[in-house]
C-alpha cells in the first residue's frame, strides 16, 4: 500500500481543525455586570452576561492586555455544536477569576458591548 501524499494529509488535518467539533471559544453575546476588587496583590473579577442560545459551555475570562493600569479581558465561552438542538433565547452566563498584580481599572469585552470598571480596594 502506497502512503498518502503529504498534501492529502495536510488537507485532511485542516478539515478536522475547521470542523464544528473543533470550533473554539467565542466571545459571549453581551456583558450585564462587572465587579472588580483588589485583595492582597490579586484582582478578583466577577462577570455576568448572556449568550444568544442555550448549549454554550465553559465560560471564562482571558486576559488580552495588562499594562499595570488597565487590564483588558475577553469574556469567552464554547458555543454548542451546529448539530445540537438548543433553546433560541438569551441565556445567562457567569465567570470569575483572580489575576495576580494590580490595576486601576478593568475592561471586559463581549461581542456586542464592553464594560469598564474601577478596581475596588
Amino acid at each position: 500500500m502506497k502512503p498518502a501524499p503529504l498534501s492529502a494529509l495536510l488537507l485532511s488535518s485542516f478539515a478536522l481543525l475547521t470542523s464544528p467539533a473543533w470550533a473554539g471559544e467565542k466571545r459571549v453575546f453581551r456583558i450585564d455586570s462587572l465587579i472588580a476588587s483588589q485583595k492582597a496583590g490579586t484582582i478578583e473579577l466577577k462577570v455576568k452576561g448572556a449568550v444568544p442560545t442555550g448549549g454554550w459551555s465553559k465560560p471564562r475570562l482571558r486576559v488580552v492586555h495588562n499594562d499595570g493600569k488597565v487590564v483588558t479581558v475577553e469574556f469567552l465561552a464554547t458555543p454548542p455544536p451546529s448539530d445540537m438542538t438548543v433553546i433560541d433565547a438569551l441565556v445567562p452566563v457567569t465567570a470569575a477569576t483572580e489575576l495576580k498584580g494590580r490595576a486601576n481599572s478593568v475592561r471586559v469585552q463581549a461581542d456586542q458591548n464592553e464594560v469598564t470598571s474601577q478596581v475596588l480596594r
